[in-house]
């Protein structure tokens, strides 16, 4: 079996992972599996990528373009990762996704004909996305959200623990009044609940190869698009002692960065902070929203005295403004904790540039 499934979803909707616990989990309970992180940023080491590494997650990347427009690149990953044993290979897409299973799917399916079994088209969605979705209050990245569920055969409320029982229910009833013709499943990466059903569901079922209408230059689209800008940062800090706390310092620049595009006047749908140390031990925040708490889903064991960090965010915020609100907070902050920083990689750019 050569089994190839794409994971979509909006900014923050938990699609790295909820990658990784699905690949561990198909690799431990099925046969080998792979999960691919792509981004756009040029020839940088992907925090996703980084992440899965740390966590023993067996993974690789794609950089520099998304594999709508990478045909060529994603082949070769898929045929090594299935030369190697692997049975199922699972990616996600950059951004917004949007057109993604025109543009992979039916492309793959035109240029490689019976070369990969094309599992369901699957798209994350996270509960507080889908109340302000339910709602109308998604402004215009509704337009966004919509689209990525029309384009769905399989949606999964990820984050689904966040949710009473009730809760869940009515959500998943929503969506599959909604987008009839979709499958629902709720999941989470962090207590395993659903991971088996999605599984299954990757194994057993192949995708519809719909059409789905989507006006891909609507102003919404574009007005989202442009609105948006990626920031990339990768560095070296040397720290000045031996009782170091790297996950304080992650939370106290998140808070920073918060802060600032707050103050701004822009929005943050989603920051990625990863620091490691050479050991191996490593520390994570991630910052959902301007408005939202700072998350540490994983905490350093030990002080540390030398780090990698990496830096990765998408904000509805114009490329240079992000650049210098971000470059700011990493020296405000880093100066705080005395440390010494060696940049090794910055990519910056608009989204609909």
């Amino acid at each position: 079996m050569r089994k190839f499934a794409v994971v979509s979803g909006f900014l923050g909707s938990g699609k790295t992972t909820l990658m990784m616990a699905l690949t561990d989990f198909y690799s431990a309970h099925y046969a080998g599996a792979v999960m691919i992180s792509n981004d756009l940023g040029e020839g940088v080491l992907l925090a996703d990528h980084k992440l899965a590494q740390l966590g023993g997650c067996r993974a690789l990347q794609i950089t520099d373009e998304c594999i709508c427009f990478c045909r060529d690149v994603l082949t070769e990953r898929l045929n090594a990762c299935y030369e190697d044993g692997c049975e199922l290979v699972v990616s996600d897409i950059p951004g917004f996704g949007v057109g993604a299973q025109e543009h992979v799917y039916h492309g793959l399916a035109e240029n490689c004909p019976g070369q990969y079994e094309l599992a369901p088209f699957t798209v994350l969605i996270e509960p507080r996305n889908l109340a302000l979705l339910r709602e109308g209050r998604a402004g215009d990245m509704g337009f966004i959200l919509d689209a990525q569920l029309r384009e769905a055969d399989l949606i999964v409320l990820s984050k689904c623990e966040l949710l009473d029982e009730k809760a869940r229910g009515d959500a998943l009833c929503w969506l599959a009044a909604r987008y009839p013709g979709t499958e629902q499943l709720a999941v989470s990466a962090k207590t395993g609940e659903g991971l088996d059903a999605l599984c299954r569901a990757l194994r057993e079922r192949k995708a519809s190869m719909r059409h789905p209408e989507i006006d891909y230059d609507a102003d919404d689209l574009q007005n989202a698009m442009g609105s948006l800008s990626e920031y990339y940062l990768q560095y070296r800090a040397v720290v000045c002692c031996d009782d170091f706390d790297g996950s304080a310092y992650l939370a106290d620049l998140a808070a920073e960065i918060q802060n600032s595009v707050r103050s701004a006047g822009c929005e943050v749908p989603h920051l990625k902070l990863l620091a490691w140390g050479p050991e191996g031990d490593y520390g994570k925040a991630d910052l959902l929203g301007a408005d939202r708490p700072i998350e540490l889903p994983h905490r350093f064991a030990r002080p540390c005295t030398d780090l990698g960090v990496l830096l990765n965010t998408s904000a509805a915020c114009p490329d240079e403004t992000l650049n210098r609100l971000l470059g700011e907070a990493v020296r405000t902050v880093s100066d705080r904790y005395q440390l010494e920083l060696t940049i090794f990689k910055k990519d910056h750019f608009g989204l609909g540039e």
